[in-house]
């Protein structure tokens, strides 16, 4: 079992970029994710939150308006494309699976009420 986050780098702000979490050894069909990100200096925190059954989506609100979260389950991948990139919002970020029998289970945030995680892209928002 795997996840795979990436498709992070240096972007200006105002910029975009769209992550990427490729599953392995197991199907997304059925699972939630979530993206956290960790910046330097800081702890771990919540960025957007995909549920396994409706495909209801959830946003920190310091990415709202921003960031939208996807699934495409032909490719198991989940997706979070970022528009309007911010400095703040350099960090790198991880994408991980909720634990069986917390999908529906709110708050999505804790970190202990997920069992895979990718390793985590970075993402750098500078001119």
């Amino acid at each position: 079992v795997q996840l795979q986050a990436f498709g992070g780098g240096l972007v200006q702000p105002g910029g975009s970029l769209r992550l990427s979490c490729a599953a392995s050894g197991f199907t997304l069909d059925y699972k939630a994710i979530g993206w956290f990100r960790q910046a330097p200096g800081k702890t771990r925190e919540g960025v957007s939150y995909i549920a396994n059954s409706d495909t209801s989506a959830y946003y920190a609100d310091s990415v709202k308006g921003r960031f939208t979260i996807s699934r495409d389950n032909a490719r198991n991948t989940v997706y979070l494309q970022m528009n309007s990139l911010k400095p703040e919002d350099t960090a790198r970020y991880y994408c991980a699976r909720r634990s069986k029998g917390w999908e529906m289970i709110y708050p999505w945030t804790p970190s202990n009420t997920y069992d895979f995680w990718g390793q985590g892209t970075l993402v750098t928002v500078s001119s």
